[in-house]
């Protein structure tokens, strides 16, 4: 492990679930207005994943007034408050870009079910 590797673990969260693409999260993000900090949550389907130890980043993807909005998140970010967990979906893929051309009941993913 090089010397960039271990500064970067002592910065690293280690509250998040193991989450991939397809699962369903809501995010917690911390908002700045004024002199004011609020948290505002974020809740969509993960459609990308990316492991690069602090420079991890996720993209979450939700349908608001019919419009899709993709926001990417670095993981372990100060401004990520907190990451939950809502549902595990069952695909097939890591990177799930094919869910842009899709709408309505042709975007749902199925949900894992525990055996």
């Amino acid at each position: 492990m090089n010397i960039v590797d271990r500064i970067g673990q002592e910065h690293m969260r280690k509250n998040i679930p193991p989450f991939k693409a397809g699962d369903t999260v809501r995010v917690h993000v911390k908002i700045k207005e004024g002199e004011k900090e609020r948290i505002q949550i974020f809740q969509g389907v993960c459609i990308k994943r990316v492991n690069r130890g602090i420079g991890s980043t996720f993209t979450v993807r939700k349908v608001s007034s019919g419009v899709g909005v993709e926001r990417v998140f670095s993981l372990h970010s100060p401004a990520v408050d907190q990451v939950e967990l809502m549902t595990v979906g069952r695909v097939r893929r890591a990177k799930l870009y094919y869910l842009r051309k899709l709408s309505g009941k042709a975007a749902r993913i199925r949900e894992k079910r525990a055996i």
